[in-house]
């Protein structure tokens, strides 16, 4: 498999034998080259043979799904997966790219409650054997007492939810830590969107049923499995740009997006920043997969100071990802640590050898420490050696035992690692998300440009699902692709 990170700015297959009419056929931009750009710029070309080219901003493909290596250990931007509910057109048309590269894993992670190590996803037999006896009879009281709470309120907010569904223990002991952690707000400041996207068992119901459905005699082939390639959860994306360049689309990295200029509802030209300076082209139909905020920052002053003022109140939450090098073969059996107290500020912890069965180079293995955090953060500007040991000391303040030498340290920052639904967001987002769709040759999907909480599976959803609102000759749909935003914004995250 060709490793996009290692090619020039320019990917492109001269042997293609597919060929466009420019007089019939429009031609397309597609902004952004994580999963959803990527299966877009894809799909275009192979079903409808448009003429594409794909901008990328950074120098190689994924965005945070791509891989990316660290003393020749594979490592993703944290923990990634992907998951047997994917679509099956899709998990088709991944397991053709990558064929025996595509492994079925089982997940071995755990989580610590109460100072005590619990395997995640949840498992019965674990539950009743390693919960502190108090703690597990909180629990099943707030189950027996279910019905008895609070009733719903005329201003629900991601606590009230929770706290309604699960009840106060397992709230106040993993969820609202975990929250707070993640997101860097209280409970009582988010939307209710949040527990419905972001929380697959927001209810005891729902969480009963996902743990008793680890049971032998209830559980499918896959349950308690993942999908993950041999290379790294960006082979994923490595992959599907190997197949949009041989179908022809001309991608392009280190593409930077700089400037939209409008001709009233429409853009007439895009400005991006390349190495070698800017460069400007009149695409007729732009796909953005960016931020939309981003896409609102190009446009300038010619978006309206509604649609400028709502971009700048919407937020997105950073991530710092720290690489510790260990001169051990491997840390754990665990693939990953899940930490929802606040006394350790890193949520995840992932061992990437551990996900894709990797043995080489041995002598070595790699953690990941996943540390929630914005610009301006105690932790944002900290040097990649003090956060190591940092991440080093909180490693020991959950009880784990580490007595591995640290190799380096490396880190990676991403500034928009997760939107952000305060009680807020609706309203701006609504904002943008209109005048986007006013732009007639303006497409915005994805994480990004839906602001959606998702997993790739979800974002490739998008994809597919834009593609197949075009006709022959370009003309989109939008009456359908207003049915697909609705199945959308169903999307739950999986965990």
């Amino acid at each position: 498999m060709t490793m996009l990170d290692q090619m020039p700015d320019k990917i492109s297959n001269p042997e293609t034998t597919l060929e466009v009419s420019a007089e019939t056929k429009p031609t397309f931009a597609v902004l952004g080259g994580g999963p959803a750009g990527l299966g877009a710029a894809w799909k275009l070309r192979t079903e409808a043979n448009f003429e594409v080219t794909l901008h990328e901003g950074a120098g190689l493909l994924g965005g945070n799904a791509a891989s990316f290596d660290i003393e020749g250990i594979r490592v993703d931007y944290g923990s990634h997966r992907l998951h047997p509910v994917t679509d099956p057109a899709i998990m088709q048309d991944i397991q053709g790219l990558l064929g025996d590269d595509l492994l079925l894993r089982p997940r071995h992670g755990r989580i610590r409650l109460k100072k005590s190590w619990i395997h995640f996803p949840l498992k019965p037999v674990d539950l009743a054997t390693r919960l502190p006896i108090p703690f597990a009879g909180a629990l099943f009281f707030d189950a027996a007492t279910a019905k008895l709470r609070a009733k719903p309120t005329d201003d629900p907010t991601f606590e009230t939810v929770l706290l309604g569904g699960l009840g106060r223990t397992m709230c106040e002991s993993f969820y609202f830590p975990y929250v707070r952690k993640l997101w860097g707000r209280e409970p009582k400041d988010l939307s209710t969107t949040l527990a419905y996207r972001r929380v697959s068992g927001s209810s005891l119901p729902k969480l009963m049923k996902k743990i008793f459905g680890q049971l032998p005699g209830l559980k499918s082939p896959t349950t308690g499995k993942f999908y993950y390639p041999r290379g790294g959860f960006g082979q994923i994306c490595e992959a599907l740009g190997d197949a949009a360049g041989k179908a022809g689309a001309d991608i392009q990295l280190n593409n930077r997006v700089e400037q939209i200029e409008l001709d009233g509802n429409r853009v007439k030209s895009i400005t991006v920043r390349t190495s070698e300076g800017l460069s400007t082209s009149s695409p007729d139909l732009i796909w953005s997969t960016l931020p939309i905020t981003t896409l609102i920052r190009a446009a300038g002053d010619k978006a309206p100071a509604e649609v400028q003022n709502a971009a700048k109140a919407i937020k997105y939450r950073g991530m710092i990802l720290v690489y510790l090098v260990l001169d051990t073969d491997q840390f754990s059996e665990y693939d990953a640590h899940y930490f929802p107290e606040s006394s350790i500020p890193m949520s995840r912890m992932s061992e990437p050898k551990n996900y894709s069965t990797a043995r080489e180079p041995s002598g070595k293995t790699v953690l990941c420490a996943e540390l929630p955090a914005d610009s301006g953060d105690e932790h944002w500007g900290l040097s990649d050696d003090d956060l190591g040991e940092k991440m080093r000391d909180w490693i020991k303040a959950a009880g784990l035992d580490l007595t591995a030498k640290t190799l380096s340290t490396h880190t990676r920052r991403l500034p928009f690692a997760y939107p952000v639904y305060d009680r807020d967001y609706a309203g701006n987002f609504e904002i943008m998300d209109k005048w986007v769709e006013g732009l007639e040759n303006v497409l915005t999907f994805g994480r990004q440009g839906l602001f959606a909480h998702d997993n790739t599976h979800h974002a490739l959803a998008m994809a597919y699902g834009a593609v197949s609102c075009l006709s022959e000759d370009g003309v989109f749909d939008r009456a359908h692709w207003a049915e697909l935003r609705e199945e959308f914004e169903t999307h739950v995250v999986e965990d």
